[in-house]
């Protein structure tokens, strides 16, 4: 396959292409009321909490802020208006402190997939731990974007960081600081997280990549990111090729270097750190998705190899073709049984470190 064929496969996927083969909700029980939510630290609730279909674990809630106030959406989205999924651990009454697990969804995908309730509400039973969902834009990139034209800020970075953690912490029982506080997130969503994870690491002690994006240096990567902006399935209208790290190329590319997590792992010394990737198996078989995985792939390599020289210790989940990862696991990008292992394991080790009940 040719470096352009590659790229362009990169572009209609990288970014985080939602999971294929959605899982129907739980049946549905009786579950008290979840709890209620006052504005705070620039949110404003826009519609209180309401359990998911079938659940008393999980609720979504939707709010507004000044930081995103309209955004390109996807079909089922209102601009401006910013849905959060939170799932809860089982007893949660309000009084006891749980530590929080922020996961961040990919390009082209929803916070409130059911597929992401599913996996969650799974890797977290009986687990004591709250975990968060937030809205990312189908392409907000998890960053305050660098010219964001006519849709006014696109202050993603700031949403999340600067606003919506501190609001969890006001609103639910949480363990605050970075003790009881960790990042995950799927390709979009590991670029996210590691980049959150690099910037403020006084929020985080444990950071996670599934399948993650996590090199801005990479032109294939670069390319995937422009793809994004004028793809109409990342969200409409579409924006400047420009719009999100500005111009991509030498000398200005500037904030695609200095936002690139691959280069900058030293703020994560201290931090537990963890990657997970396949290779793609077999790239005759669901060839776009599988060559997505294989340069995921190549872009956590670089970044382990930066952790490495760095003597960040980490944990490097390398599962190829996945066979021996998950049953069902053949490697590739957004793969369902792929990402049900990586939470399961993910969740196990931040359980290990973060303080809890």
């Amino acid at each position: 396959m040719t470096r352009r064929a590659r790229a362009l496969a990169l572009v209609a996927a990288l970014a985080g292409a939602a999971v294929a083969g959605g899982v129907a909700a739980p049946a549905a029980t009786a579950a008290p009321a979840p709890p209620q939510l006052a504005d705070a630290h620039g949110l404003t609730v826009i519609a209180q909490p309401e359990w998911a279909e079938g659940s008393d674990r999980t609720f979504t809630f939707t709010v507004g802020t000044e930081e995103v106030p309209a955004y390109p959406v996807m079909p089922g989205q209102v601009s401006g208006e910013h849905v959060v999924m939170v799932t809860l651990p089982e007893g949660y009454d309000g009084g006891t402190e749980y530590p929080v697990h922020y996961t961040l969804h990919g390009g082209g995908d929803y916070p409130d997939a059911p597929w992401l309730r599913d996996v969650v509400e799974e890797a977290t039973a009986d687990e004591p731990l709250i975990t968060v969902a937030p809205n990312g834009g189908g392409r907000g990139w998890y960053t305050d974007w660098v010219y964001p034209g006519g849709l006014g800020a696109q202050n993603w970075e700031t949403f999340h960081l600067e606003q919506l953690i501190p609001f969890i912490d006001a609103n639910l029982a949480t363990v605050e600081g970075r003790e009881g506080r960790a990042v995950s997130g799927h390709s979009m969503g590991g670029f996210g997280a590691f980049g959150y994870a690099e910037r403020r690491p006084d929020l985080f002690g444990y950071v996670g990549s599934f399948s993650g994006g996590l090199d801005l240096l990479n032109q294939e990567m670069r390319a995937a990111v422009l793809g994004s902006t004028q793809l109409a399935a990342y969200g409409t209208p579409t924006v400047a090729l420009d719009a999100v790290f500005g111009t991509p190329i030498w000398p200005f590319d500037g904030t695609w270097n200095r936002l690139s997590p691959a280069q900058h792992v030293e703020s994560l010394r201290g931090m537990g750190v963890a990657l997970y990737v396949g290779d793609g198996g077999d790239l005759t078989v669901n060839p776009v998705q599988a060559i997505v995985e294989n340069r995921a792939r190549v872009m956590a390599v670089v970044t382990a190899d930066h952790l490495d020289a760095a003597g960040i210790p980490h944990e490097f989940l390398d599962y190829g073709d996945g066979s021996s990862w998950a049953p069902g696991c053949t490697g590739k990008h957004a793969q369902l049984p792929c990402l049900r292992a990586d939470m399961h394991h993910f969740v196990s080790l931040i359980m290990d470190e973060l303080e809890h009940p």
